[in-house]
């Protein structure tokens, strides 16, 4: 090697040889206290467990009093399927009335909303039918008594020897038709509707009455009305005059998700609400399913039916419902405002620690019912906790400490 090369390393290696010896020396004379690299990972390890402990607050004797404290209990809840729906009339207790024959409406005596009772009149119709029945009765009460007399008569002709036989026997003949024709024409205006009293006033006075009254077939409320006077009515045809429910029962008709169908069966209890009359749970069973689900709202009808006796609902009303699909479970639970929803959509809750401070905790919400969470994880049974007023101990947190 030229003298010159074997200078510049010899100059390299000696170079290295001192750098390496200052390292070393550093080290070793107390450098190492202050090792870049290790004072890093020293800081690491110290921060990691103030990110990995739960947030503490402490509170003031004055903060006490806008919080409530109370502990984990267990709590029953009803897994149920929640659904919207409207109050109805019971369409097994409704009537839609209508005149039996054709004819006018003369006179209507009801309107929209009224109570009626079995028998009431609700419409009077001018009906054609209803006069040849009268008039067939009075011609029928005329041709009985002359029937009657004659008998009579014949009768007594007999005993003293002045007619035959055969005439008397045809008179009783006679006699039996003409009896015949009049009770038929009796019960056909029992048909139309007319009471015993009324079919004698017309045979007593041979007057024909030209109104027909139609009478309400049972107890209830006029829900719909369309008769007017002058109206010309047919038997069968559509609307019908007037439409009488019975509003001692009602129903309640909920309509529930396609995913939740399958779940629900007849005879599961229900626990409606109905926030127009008390709001108050009305304990019910289901009914009756629908047969499909409905292709555009993707729903299937649940109808349940509930006493209405003290007439607090009205159709139209609009309900919630809860239905009972299986047995209650047991399980943790704290009262809903002693749980905070963060800005990330966690849920907290604030356990107390000691006499004044609280330390937050991530918790897991199931079921919320009846102003309680179901807790699924984050707290255990007989944990002390507030139970109210964890959204102002949450602020207090964000707020962060004050001077």
């Amino acid at each position: 090697m030229e003298p010159r090369k074997r200078a510049q390393w010899v100059d390299i290696g000696g170079f290295v040889i001192v750098t390496v010896a200052a390292f070393v020396a550093y080290y070793f004379l107390g450098g190492k206290d202050h090792w870049p690299f290790k004072a890093e990972q020293g800081n690491l390890s110290e921060a990691a467990p103030a990110r990995a402990g739960a947030p503490t607050i402490e509170l003031k004797a004055k903060q006490f009093e806008l919080i409530k404290l109370g502990v984990v209990e267990k709590r029953a809840f009803r897994i149920v399927k929640a659904a919207v729906g409207a109050v109805d009339f019971n369409q097994d207790r409704s009537t839609q009335v209508s005149s039996p024959y054709q004819g006018r409406i003369l006179d209507v005596f009801v309107n929209l909303g009224d109570r009626v009772r079995r028998g009431d009149p609700l419409f009077t119709v001018e009906s054609p039918d209803l006069m040849t029945a009268e008039a067939n009765l009075i011609q029928t009460a005329g041709v009985l008594d002359l029937a009657n007399a004659n008998l009579v008569r014949l009768r007594g002709a007999t005993k003293l020897g002045g007619t035959a036989q055969k005439d008397l026997d045809q008179a009783i003949s006679d006699q039996k038709t003409a009896a015949g024709n009049y009770e038929a024409a009796r019960r056909t205006l029992v048909v139309f509707g007319k009471a015993d009293g009324e079919i004698n006033s017309i045979v007593k006075d041979a007057k024909v009455d030209r109104a027909l009254v139609v009478r309400s077939p049972l107890d209830g409320v006029i829900s719909a009305r369309t008769a007017a006077p002058g109206q010309l009515v047919q038997p069968g045809a559509t609307p019908t005059p007037v439409t009488v429910a019975d509003d001692s029962s009602m129903w309640l008709n909920a309509f529930v998700v396609e995913a939740a169908a399958p779940a629900i069966a007849v005879g599961d209890a229900v626990l409606a609400r109905v926030p127009a009359a008390s709001g108050e749970p009305l304990a019910a069973k289901v009914t009756r399913l629908g047969g499909a689900i409905d292709p555009v709202t993707r729903r299937q009808l649940v109808r349940a039916e509930i006493d209405n006796s003290a007439r607090a609902l009205r159709a139209g009303m609009m309900a919630t419902f809860e239905i009972v699909v299986s047995q209650p479970v047991d399980s943790p639970s704290i009262p809903a405002a002693g749980v905070v929803r963060e800005g990330d959509g966690s849920m907290t809750a604030w356990v107390r620690r000691d006499q004044t401070h609280f330390e937050q905790r991530v918790v897991k919400i199931g079921i919320q019912q009846d102003g309680h969470d179901q807790i699924l994880d984050g707290l255990k049974e007989g944990e002390p906790v507030i139970v109210s007023g964890a959204v102002f101990v949450d602020n207090i947190l964000k707020a962060g400490p004050s001077d």
